[in-house]
């Protein structure tokens, strides 16, 4: 910041000095040329003839008063005219530097009415030229992410709607075949009460949806760590998703080697693990292997999961851990949520000091959580 200031700085003092030399060249040529000099003359005479004519002295009381004023007082006079003339060079001096205030205050209106176009000022004033418009541009992109943030809410609180009143639909149609038609056969009724059940499933999984979105603004993230034995997790979040996976013949392997700890909130990380796994799950290649490996290396503990299916397109991996971010931007389908998970996600591992990055190919994605080192937690803490 103090280099910043170093062009405004020497302006300033040049100005200054510019001012300083002008008034005593000023000042010099007062006394050379009116008081000492060749006007000297002139001038009295001129007083001489003010004070006959105008005051009606007489030719020798005109010239005792010129003598009394500017000759015996010669040393008051040049000091005052001296500082007349400073004051005078100075008050047009401070006129250029308050120039500079009105032009950052200019600066901050346009920032305030959020006028279109960058903020120009003096080029002495180019470090605060550049920090106005940085800060332009950084409001600009928080008003962008956060008009497209509830644009994307609002379309998933349409989708989701629309999505409920299908199941809904499904499950009163049902229930209305089996109130109608008592004397079904077992076998058919069993099969309406199935897909009845696995709709109300749905509508119940929608309507978790919708409260995840209210709590995700509401709810604060308060870490409640502890050790957390990582392989023994992993393990048992895979045996979870096993009725999923076996239905479309999918595998998990986790790899981590035994012993592995970490420092941290269990429920809020098993909750990143899972989303990022349910997301595994879901968009995976049947017959294909979700492989979940975590270790510890120099920059903390690495967990990663890959799975193969289809890839992610490269401009959209800086944007799925958005919030109500999908990756189909169609209708939720019976894959699809409310875009909360990855961003919860990301939320989660940032308040445990983490990262969470992703990266996919032609061959496989892969979502990479890096979380700080247990033993460096436990000496902090």
């Amino acid at each position: 910041m103090r280099s910043d200031f170093s062009r405004l700085k020497r302006k300033i003092i040049f100005s200054i000095i510019l001012i300083s030399v002008l008034a005593f060249i000023v000042a010099i040529s007062f006394k050379v040329l009116l008081i000492d000099g060749v006007l000297q003359e002139p001038f009295a005479d001129y007083f001489v003839r003010f004070c006959q004519n105008v005051l009606g002295l007489s030719f020798d009381s005109a010239r005792a008063l010129y003598f009394t004023l500017f000759q015996q007082n010669k040393a008051v006079l040049e000091m005052i005219g001296f500082s007349i003339i400073l004051l005078i060079c100075f008050y047009f001096g401070l006129s250029r530097f308050t120039r500079y205030f009105n032009e950052i205050v200019s600066g901050l209106d346009c920032l305030v009415a959020e006028t279109e176009g960058e903020i120009t000022l003096s080029p002495e004033m180019d470090f605060m030229t550049q920090k106005l418009n940085k800060i332009k541009d950084t409001l600009a992109k928080r008003q962008r992410d956060a008009r497209e943030a509830e644009q994307r809410k609002n379309d998933l609180v349409v989708y989701l709607a629309h999505d409920i009143k299908t199941p809904l639909t499904s499950v009163i149609g049902y229930l209305n075949l089996l109130e109608e038609a008592p004397d079904l056969p077992q076998e058919q009724r069993a099969k309406y009460v199935t897909i009845t059940l696995g709709k109300a499933y749905r509508l119940e999984q929608l309507i978790d949806e919708f409260f995840e979105i209210t709590r995700f603004n509401l709810q604060a993230i308060v870490l409640n760590k502890g050790v957390i034995n990582l392989p023994f997790m992993l393990r048992q979040m895979a045996d979870e998703f096993y009725p999923m996976l076996s239905s479309q013949e999918k595998q998990v392997v986790v790899n981590a080697p035994e012993g592995l700890t970490l420092w941290g909130d269990a429920d809020k990380l098993a909750r990143v693990f899972n989303n990022i796994l349910k997301n595994a799950v879901a968009y995976s290649l049947e017959n294909s292997v979700i492989d979940i490996s975590a270790q510890r290396r120099d920059e903390g503990i690495v967990i990663t999961i890959t799975n193969q299916g289809n890839p992610i397109p490269q401009h959209m991996l800086s944007t799925i851990f958005e919030k109500f971010y999908r990756l189909d931007s169609s209708r939720p389908t019976d894959k699809g949520g409310a875009g909360l998970g990855l961003a919860i996600a990301k939320e989660i591992v940032a308040a445990h000091g983490g990262t969470i990055t992703a990266e996919s190919n032609q061959e496989y994605t892969r979502f990479t959580v890096i979380l700080p080192d247990f033993k460096a937690e436990i000496r902090e803490a």
